[in-house]
């Protein structure tokens, strides 16, 4: 018996929980964990060399004209997501220990993802070139809107590290980087075409080498022990719920506004989800090491429930709408990268 694609996990969550794993039986201690810091710092700003080396802004603005599109989706990820999880931060004390509200109030300020927004609109027959600008745009404006979102809200919260060396992380770690990158396309964006294999493996080993650090940390200092799996329980199902909440509402508006097929598909599948692979690098610059753990795994759990609702709802719209070719990329819609 073949088990339905969209129930399979996605590649990458199974390796970072191998990694959770492996930082439960093997944490890295003392030298070894200022090491491992040092170079979970060094690839956080590889990995954003890398980001902003791939987005082409001349090719994202085919897709821009569409503004009401592109109004929804950035109001949906930097305006609806944080009022959410303020909403949420009212039951909190009641349903999440205070750690895990930390992380649901983080997720609520990540940008969109890139490579998944794009591949499931392709595959439910959305428009392609808007999704391209709107989820380029959202991660170009979430290098300065994230850390000034989460600078906004978290303060109060406990876990947020606000200082002259965590502006300075947050400039030399994540903006100039990107910045560089952005700088460097002329240059690099053939190589990396060339070489997506080897700058996916670079990818994925930033964020892998981030997770290990930041959960042995936790391991070693104790965190883990105040969350139970009941909490777990719960946790899973407060970012469903938000997930649904906002699908729902995406929905709701782009119906109101008069929106095709095409441009509520793209709609949805920008504005509803947020990206694990720029997410977790933004939380290492700007939580503390020994709650970062926590922090992120509310991302972590909504990165797999995101891909399996986007991708039943992307094969069923693709079955409804099997002659509407308009948007089409040719040659379909690329897997690679679904889980970024």
């Amino acid at each position: 018996m073949r088990w339905p694609r969209w129930l399979i996990p996605d590649p990458f969550i199974v390796l970072l929980l191998g990694t959770v794993a492996l930082a439960a039986l093997l944490p890295v201690r003392d030298g070894a964990a200022s090491v491992a810091g040092a170079l979970a710092s060094a690839g956080i700003a590889l990995l954003f060399f890398l980001h902003g080396a791939r987005i082409a802004p001349a090719a994202a603005l085919a897709g821009a004209r569409h503004w009401r599109l592109h109004a929804v989706v950035l109001g949906t990820t930097f305006g609806l997501f944080p009022v959410l999880g303020l909403l949420v931060g009212l039951l909190s004390p009641q349903l999440l220990a205070a750690e895990l509200y930390q992380g649901v109030l983080f997720l609520c300020v990540v940008p969109s993802t890139v490579q998944s927004s794009i591949a499931f609109t392709s595959m439910a027959r959305g428009n392609v070139p808007a999704a391209v600008f709107g989820a380029s745009f959202s991660n170009l404006a979430g290098v300065v809107a994230t850390p000034l979102l989460a600078v906004l809200l978290m303060t109060d919260t406990g876990g947020l590290r606000l200082t002259a060396g965590s502006i300075g992380a947050i400039v030399g770690q994540l903006l100039l980087p990107f910045v560089a990158g952005q700088l460097s396309r002329r240059w690099t964006a053939g190589w990396l075409t060339r070489h997506r294999k080897a700058t996916t493996l670079v990818d994925r080993g930033s964020v892998l080498l981030v997770v290990y650090t930041a959960f042995s940390a936790g391991i070693v200092a104790g965190v883990w022990q105040q969350i139970s799996a009941g909490q777990l329980l719960l946790l899973a199902a407060v970012v469903g719920t938000l997930l649904a909440v906002v699908m729902a509402v995406l929905l709701g508006t782009s119906r109101l506004l008069g929106f095709g097929h095409a441009d509520r598909a793209t709609t949805v599948f920008c504005g509803a989800k947020k990206s694990l692979a720029t997410g977790l690098p933004m939380a290492a610059v700007l939580f503390d090491p020994q709650l970062l753990g926590l922090v992120v795994l509310p991302l972590m759990i909504f990165h797999q429930i995101q891909l399996i609702v986007c991708a039943a709802l992307a094969r069923w719209w693709s079955n409804r709408h099997p002659d509407d070719d308009t948007y089409r990329v040719s040659g379909g819609p690329s897997t690679a990268g679904v889980g970024r």
